[in-house]
């Protein structure tokens, strides 16, 4: 007879997904994750394998949920260097105010954390890392007030390096506006002198 789950699994990583963003992977112990789930531990290693592949297993939740639309709306945008802005407006605001102020980034934390050097996390965050810096390259690729001869890979890769950056310096308690003006000076670097 198979053996009857009695929680909802999607709940749970849901659960754990938060878990690991607000905490990280490193200083969160399977104890931890067992008090917020309420599932016991062999019922977690049962449905999900043993800490590290829940962690991955949330990682991955949180770029498809998270990350993915956000990034399917920048290059659906077509505005330019003003979805551009729009973006970067909404990850400063997500970032230090609100439910998940001061989390930063699950992704930029699994870069900064020790958990950032297993192979399976690595293959998460490079996809994270390619998927970001093509949603900039598109976004770059509808503005018309660009300085001529600029490199739209390169200023992608500068933009998805930007983005990363506001998430490490939110999670340290950087200033917002501090934060705005970075962003602002990044833009404006890119666009056609007046």
């Amino acid at each position: 007879m198979p053996d009857v789950k009695h929680f909802d699994p999607e709940a749970v990583l849901e659960q754990v997904e938060r878990l690991f963003w607000q905490r990280g992977a490193a200083s969160t112990g399977i104890a931890e994750v067992v008090a917020v789930t309420g599932i016991s531990r062999s019922s977690l290693y049962a449905t999900f394998g043993g800490k590290q592949e829940l962690y991955v297993k949330a990682l991955r939740r949180y770029v498809e949920r998270r990350s993915q639309p956000v990034f399917q709306a920048l290059a659906d945008d077509g505005r330019g260097l003003r979805a551009i802005e729009g973006f970067f407006d909404r990850l400063i605001e997500a970032r230090c105010a609100g439910e998940h102020a001061r989390w930063g980034c699950m992704i930029s934390n699994a870069h900064a954390g020790a958990e950032g050097g297993d192979p399976e996390v690595r293959g998460v965050l490079d996809r994270h890392q390619e998927r970001l810096r093509a949603a900039m390259r598109t976004a770059l690729g509808a503005a018309h007030d660009l300085r001529p001869g600029l490199d739209l890979d390169a200023a992608a890769e500068m933009l998805a390096l930007l983005a990363y950056g506001v998430n490490l310096r939110s999670r340290a308690g950087a200033d917002p506006a501090d934060l705005r003006r970075g962003v602002s000076a990044a833009l404006n670097s890119l666009k056609e002198p007046k």
